[in-house]
């Protein structure tokens, strides 16, 4: 094995799964940048490393140094010492202050910010403040670069060394050392195996009752990730043992202690028979007796989901339009007695259908009401009718929806200012909701849109701060993908036959012009949808087959052909996908649309992306610290390299990332069909080939199709199209709140 001490110039390629990466290196002796490859994650441009590896000559890419093993060194040469200064590591110097800083002291630059740092006063243009600055990030470096190390002693990638400096800051080491499976716990993106090779390489043992209480915590989690509210106890054991190599009964064992010490919840139901993947109704199939094992977190949101839903429903409203309602029924005997939609309807100017109008009547005498339909059945005019009933008799009403983008379209829809449930609910790290029991919402009615999208732990805490005496209106399509957390709340509510739902049906007359409107019913009907094109549609299909063709058919329709028939930004573009891997999966889009859309310019990079002022980003996680949440789109404003940090405009707001919070960031040119739930583009271009085929279903296309306001083109096969309308197959989640809903409700009954 050979050593090669070299200044990274180029970081040509990587792979932020499994931290290949390919880099353009300076080296003593060779007129050349040598290409250097290998597990070199996290690697910046200006550090100098030493690295232990071979020589080897590539078929198609020529010769190559191969990494095995690798550390970061300080530079020794002026050089590297300004190269290094330069790169953005050290906060508070640029390329142009690591020049005058290296002219000034030479090589004993780095010296002199270890031992006399404020001698960098004597540099032009350095002032106090500077100095701190710097004096603090050199500080912060050399940690950074202790964890970095002992990482890689251990064999596991540094590019989390930042995030676990930020989360344990000195104490980073002796807190892996101590359990490293709070790695999995508490740092967002490292995962359990990472943390496993960690625990081996430290000695502990493979058996041992902390590595397999976090094997089947992590097991619990992945699930919840994948919608499930709980495990089945033979379904636990099965992916847990299969995760830790371990023996089954090893597994079952720490189970039980877990669930002894209340890390774990159990509870045996009868619930009904499934076969993989598909449901038996419950009079052909019978019940089975499963034992179902919970995180607590999910099992509390899911017992009080239902007991605050039925509370609430059992509790009669406060407001007037109750109070008088009541009083005429009682005087009537009436009591079918309900608000004249006849005069809303002269208020609004607006002819309600029949099942429009018996929404508004429900929502006049009901505490609870769940509203559904599809694309263009009327939903959003029903509920202006709603508020105009509320608002006749002085309500309060506050309106809220799953994400920003769902919150600014009621808005508009409505004229009243509708919330994020977060921002709703107060939302402050790391007290958390500020709305609750003991502080509820001030208001008379709440009416949430987009509730297919909330996940079993927000409905709890979005329960929580809604007073006894408050109305709820939940309104949201149940033919959409659920929620991408735990449960499947508004689908199990309606199911759960315990509350007043109005299913609006009727495509309205400007609604069946549409086509995106009519082909997402005819889908949602098992039906293949009408591709016939044509001049004046508004949904598309062009038929091509061979995936790399499909991108460059998409970045050309996106940059050019669509912003120029139509006039519009290519930001007002959104291409939907149904993988995020792949040819045609986001990651590969977004590296295509933006060398289309936005080639030019330095940035920052982070795992093999460079991330560029004017680039479309999206968060990929909840930071309730920057009020930041999952789906979130924003557009770069600055890419600052002398502080490496990133600002990011979300609908007017500036945030701003750490170069070591890139990973909660991605392009967002293309995205996932799931992280656009509950937003609306102009344009929406979607490729459907079946490469996709594993998540080619009736729903994901039908969540893809209603996701465009004006123009769908999809670009893809007739064959992958039929599949996905054919294919209704989609894994049951394991959720008991229906359930626990009718449950409530016979308690209800018998008290």
């Amino acid at each position: 094995m050979m050593k090669l001490r070299c200044v990274v110039e180029r970081i040509t390629y990587q792979n932020p799964d499994n931290g290949y990466s390919v880099l353009k290196c300076a080296v003593k002796n060779y007129s050349d940048l040598v290409t250097v490859v290998g597990n070199l994650l996290d690697v910046s441009v200006g550090s100098v490393l030493l690295i232990d590896g071979n020589w080897k000559v590539d078929a198609r890419y020529g010769k190559q140094f191969v990494a095995e093993r690798w550390q970061e060194t300080m530079p020794a040469t002026v050089f590297g010492i300004e190269k290094y200064l330069g790169s953005g590591l050290i906060k508070g110097v640029g390329p142009q202050f690591a020049k005058r800083i290296v002219r000034q002291f030479g090589t004993d630059t780095l010296d002199i910010i270890e031992t006399d740092v404020d001698r960098l006063l004597e540099v032009p243009g350095i002032g106090k403040r500077r100095v701190s600055r710097i004096a603090e990030s050199w500080k912060q470096q050399k940690e950074i670069r202790n964890v970095m190390l002992f990482l890689q002693d251990h064999g596991v990638s540094t590019a989390f060394a930042s995030k676990i400096y930020r989360q344990y800051g000195n104490d980073s080491i002796s807190r892996i050392k101590e359990n490293p499976f709070c790695l999995a716990d508490d740092i967002w993106g490292i995962g359990f195996k990472t943390a496993d090779s960690i625990a081996g390489k430290l000695g502990v043992e493979k058996n041992a009752f902390v590595r397999l209480r976090s094997g089947i915590m992590y097991t619990l989690s992945r699930m919840a990730d994948e919608g499930h509210a709980y495990a089945k106890k033979e379904q636990l054991e099965k992916k847990a043992a299969e995760l830790l190599d371990a023996e089954p009964s090893a597994v079952v064992m720490t189970m039980d202690q877990m669930i002894k010490d209340k890390d774990l919840i159990t509870e045996t139901r009868m619930i009904p028979q499934f076969r993989e993947g598909e449901f038996i109704p419950e009079d052909a199939a019978g019940e089975i007796r499963v034992e179902c094992i919970y995180l607590p977190p999910f099992y509390y949101a899911e017992t009080g989901t239902a007991g605050k839903l039925q509370r609430l429903k059992n509790v009669p409203a406060n407001d007037r339009l109750w109070s008088s309602l009541m009083k005429v029924r009682r005087e009537t005997g009436n009591e079918n007695l309900s608000v004249d939609v006849k005069k809303i309807q002269e208020l609004l100017g607006i002819e309600y259908d029949e099942i429009q109008a018996e929404a508004i009547r429900k929502a006049a005498t009901e505490k609870i009401l769940v509203l559904t339909g599809g694309p263009g059945t009327g939903k959003t005019t029903a509920i202006r009718g709603i508020i105009a009933a509320y608002r006749a008799f002085g309500l309060k009403i506050l309106l809220a929806a799953p994400t920003g983008r769902a919150a600014k379209r009621m808005t508009e829809a409505t004229g009243l200012e509708a919330k994020t449930i977060h921002r709703l609910l107060d939302y402050k790290p790391p007290e958390g909701y500020q709305k609750n029991e003991e502080t509820p919402l001030d208001g008379d009615v709440l009416i949430v849109d987009e509730c297919s999208m909330i996940d079993i732990v927000l409905m709890n805490a979005l329960l929580k701060a809604v007073p006894p005496g408050m109305r709820l209106i939940l309104v949201g399509d149940i033919n959409q993908l659920p929620s991408v957390g735990a449960g499947n709340v508004l689908r199990d509510i309606i199911d759960s036959e315990v509350f007043p739902v109005v299913c609006l049906t009727r495509i309205f007359r400007q609604a069946q012009s549409s086509r995106i409107i009519m082909n997402a019913h005819r889908i949602n009907a098992g039906q293949m949808p009408d591709i016939s094109n044509g001049e004046n549609t508004d949904f598309f299909f062009m038929e091509q087959e061979d995936p790399e063709k499909v991108v460059r058919t998409i970045v050309e329709l996106s940059a050019e052909k669509l912003p120029r028939y139509y006039r519009v930004s290519p930001y007002q573009i959104q291409v939907l996908t149904p993988m995020q891997k792949g040819v045609v999966g986001a990651a590969n889009l977004n590296l295509a649309l933006q060398e289309a859309l936005n080639p030019d310019g330095k940035g920052l990079h982070r795992s093999g992306f460079i991330y560029r002022n004017g680039d479309k980003v999206m968060q990929l996680k909840n930071n309730y610290d920057k009020e930041v949440f999952n789906g979130d789109i924003g557009i770069i404003e600055s890419a600052d390299q002398q502080d490496r940090t990133l600002q990011v405009n979300f609908d007017g707001r500036i945030v701003e990332y750490d170069i070591s919070e890139l990973d909660e960031l991605v392009h967002a040119y293309a995205t996932t069909v799931h992280k656009a739930q509950g937003s609306e583009y102009p344009i929406v271009v979607m490729p459907v080939l079946m490469n996709h085929f594993v998540m080619l279903q009736r729903n994901l296309i039908y969540t893809g199709i209603t996701r465009a306001k004006n123009v769908l083109i999809m670009v893809g096969t007739r064959k992958a199209l039929a599949f996905a309308v054919r294919n209704t197959t989609v894994t049951k989640r394991n959720t008991l709140l229906k359930e626990r809903l009718r449950d409530k409700a016979v308690e209800s009954i018998k008290a």
